[in-house]
């Protein structure tokens, strides 16, 4: 089946966006502005839809659908093209990319009305769409990097969009810095990758790479290759080690937050692994270090965001481990359940987002919970979609969180990669995201308004802020979009319901093309194979475990949102008195265990110093500035004495010219006598 989907457009048309606002938006109107920025990103969405539709309809046999654009690189026998690759995988990531950012890019005329620099950020915008697409659509690693790159440079702008505060500079520095570093090992994986294959393209590459046998014995080169693309995803997704830039990243206008640190491009790295499930289900060591690195990160940042008072940087945390999360579900070979996450993840973090950006515009600019309490009343719509986001992140049905949580619990368990610790980690985080995430809730929208409040660890006064009654609502334009996205947190979920709880996972079933996993590379002990009897005893037996596994995940939900109701409604002289009994504890995670301090001492400080003595005084001032300086008085010494040679005496000229012939005698004599 031979088709033109016209790919090329759907990346293309928010280029072309981002091309008018920068080049000519200082001289449009603002309307002109909003219209270019969002009309575009409109366009890209239709096309989109439009190509679902076809992809819809398309026997399996023509997916994945490749479109050649232009030849781009041929070195040898090396070769890269420009070329956009469709499947059920970048089918899901376009339409999550070009929904939310839509959705975002309608919410920013509300948010950024007012502020300075308007063509500039719509230009920004725009063009981060271009290059996540770009990553989302590539057909080869090359391609895929340039988009990889291309989002961190869109992201460098935005988070220092306000790049007259410091700390809003200093944040967008130290994320372009922090993924470079994740960059490298990805850089070096594309190595690797040439090296062996002579190839980057996916329909050469996946292959091969299938003909090979899984590495059970030991580590050897799809080991390496897994875990350096490991190592970018960190970077981009934000996991441990490399995840100390995104609650910085914060920084940035709230719609920034939503759309590049909560929907799209964090969830690059889970992209990129999920995309490269046949290296992966071949590097089973490499598996099991991104199913560590997951329930780490996923743990770790659940504490931090435990005690985090500002509104934005409890969401980032959140964020942080909810991504911890999907590189579990990826490290337990369940790459459907993580990206099932990845895409109700995106509908109801991009929903909070929105919704602490409300919050914020309503109390114009307060970021801080300790001055909020008893919003309900003020701003009654951005609280119910704040607690459609808040109920579908705790994992409560029937919103979406529920069932993308669950089946990541359930593949930790159940999968031949799995493990009870894994399951153990991810149940205890679950309980964590319920307690922090109500913890907000009632910290924000329930009890008296604490304005004027002053704080310790938590507030301590009940005072009434004196401008209370210049809390309102936000515009339409910022409403609606958070009312779809909050639609969507209710009702996403209903794609992937599990067989356990009666249903067929329709997600599942159409992403299983996307990732198929040959026999050869699954560890023993799975039930292909079987007689039909005992594969439907084995399956019925699985799904009783399976809803025993879901009420547990479900009572440890439930159990967050008592501890919260208790601590912060209940009890409000708990948290106090908690947080004065732990003493040192409690400083720590609020001070995130002081990693950005550490990473100060050891490597930063290291590096500026070094720089600073060898590179400045030892090798710019030492050397270079020194050997400029000097030759001048180098020269002019030389000259000086030189000069004396032409002193007008013929005697003296007469000599010079005797003694160079001599010497010339001399050595012709010598060359001579040898």
């Amino acid at each position: 089946m031979n088709v033109n989907l016209h790919l090329w457009m759907i990346p293309l048309l928010p280029l072309a966006g981002a091309a008018i606002n920068g080049l000519l938006g200082r001289h449009f109107p603002k309307r002109l502005v909003t219209v270019v920025g969002v009309a575009f990103v409109t366009a890209s969405l239709g096309i989109t839809w439009w190509v679902a539709a076809q992809l819809w309809g398309m026997p399996l046999d023509a997916i994945p659908h490749t479109e050649r654009l232009a030849p781009w690189i041929v070195a040898g026998n090396f070769s890269a093209d420009f070329a956009f690759y469709l499947d059920q995988l970048a089918m899901v990531m376009l339409l999550v990319v070009t929904n939310v950012g839509f959705l975002i890019h309608v919410y920013s005329v509300g948010y950024m009305a007012e502020e300075g620099g308007y063509y500039r950020y719509f230009a920004y915008l725009n063009l981060f769409m271009f290059f996540m697409l770009t990553l989302v659509l590539a057909n080869n690693y090359l391609l895929m990097f340039i988009g990889w790159e291309g989002v961190g440079l869109a992201s460098y702008l935005l988070i220092g969009f306000f790049f007259t505060r410091d700390s809003a500079a200093s944040a967008g520095k130290k994320a372009f810095i922090v993924n470079r570093v994740g960059d490298f090992g990805f850089l070096i994986a594309l190595f690797l990758l040439i090296q062996h294959f002579g190839s980057l393209n996916f329909d050469k590459v996946f292959p091969a790479v299938s003909q090979m046998n899984p590495e059970t014995a030991g580590a050897g080169l799809l080991t390496a290759v897994g875990l350096l693309l490991l190592f970018g995803a960190c970077g981009k997704s934000a996991q441990v080690p490399l995840y100390v830039w995104l609650p910085d990243a914060m920084e940035g206008p709230t719609p920034v937050s939503s759309l590049i640190h909560a929907a799209t491009m964090v969830t690059a790295g889970v992209y990129m692994i999920a995309r490269s499930n046949v290296i992966f289900n071949r590097a089973p060591k490499a598996l099991m270090v991104v199913a560590i690195i997951g329930c780490i990160t996923a743990l770790f940042a659940a504490v931090i965001g435990m005690v985090q008072t500002d509104i934005k940087k409890v969401l980032a945390y959140s964020t942080i481990s909810q991504l911890g999360y999907m590189f579990l579900a990826c490290g337990v070979a369940a790459y459907s359940a993580g990206i099932f996450h990845l895409m109700t993840h995106a509908f109801f973090k991009g929903l909070l987002f929105l919704a602490a950006g409300s919050v914020i515009h309503a109390l114009g600019g307060e970021q801080d919970m300790r001055r909020m309490g008893g919003l309900r009343r003020e701003i009654p719509w951005t609280f119910w979609t704040m607690t459609a986001g808040t109920v579908a992140i705790a994992g409560i049905p029937p919103m979406s969180g529920f069932f993308s949580k669950d089946q990541i619990l359930w593949k930790a368990w159940s999968s031949p990669y799995g493990s009870w610790a894994y399951w153990l980690v991810a149940i205890f985080t679950a309980l964590l995201t319920s307690f922090y995430m109500f913890r907000l809730w009632f910290m924000t929208f329930l009890g008296e308004y604490r304005g004027n409040a002053t704080h310790g660890h938590e507030p301590a006064g009940q005072e009434q802020h004196a401008h209370e009654g210049h809390i309102h609502e936000s515009p339409a334009a910022m409403l609606v979009p958070m009312a779809i996205l909050a639609i969507l947190a209710v009702a996403g979920g209903y794609v992937g319901v599990p067989n356990a709880l009666g249903g067929s996972n329709h997600f599942d079933k159409f992403l299983a093309p996307a990732f198929k996993v040959s026999a050869e590379a699954m560890p023993a002990g799975t039930s292909q194979g079987e007689p039909p009897s005992e594969a439907a005893a084995e399956r019925s037996q699985e799904g009783n475990i399976e809803l025993v596994m879901t009420g547990v995940s479900v009572g440890a939900a439930l159990l967050g949102f008592f501890f919260a109701w208790l601590l912060y409604q209940r009890r409000r002289d708990l948290p106090d008195r908690i947080a004065a009994g732990l003493n040192g504890f409690y400083d720590a995670v609020r001070d995130k265990f002081y990693v950005d301090e550490f990473y100060q001492a050891v490597i930063v400080a290291p590096l500026i110093n070094g720089a600073s003595r060898v590179l400045w005084r030892g090798v710019d001032m030492a050397g270079i500035d020194a050997t400029a300086n000097d030759s001048a008085a180098s020269a002019r010494d030389v000259s000086d004495t030189v000069r004396h040679m032409q002193s007008g005496n013929i005697r003296s000229y007469a000599g010079w010219v005797a003694l160079g012939a001599a010497a010339i005698v001399g050595y012709m004599t010598w060359m001579g006598l040898r």
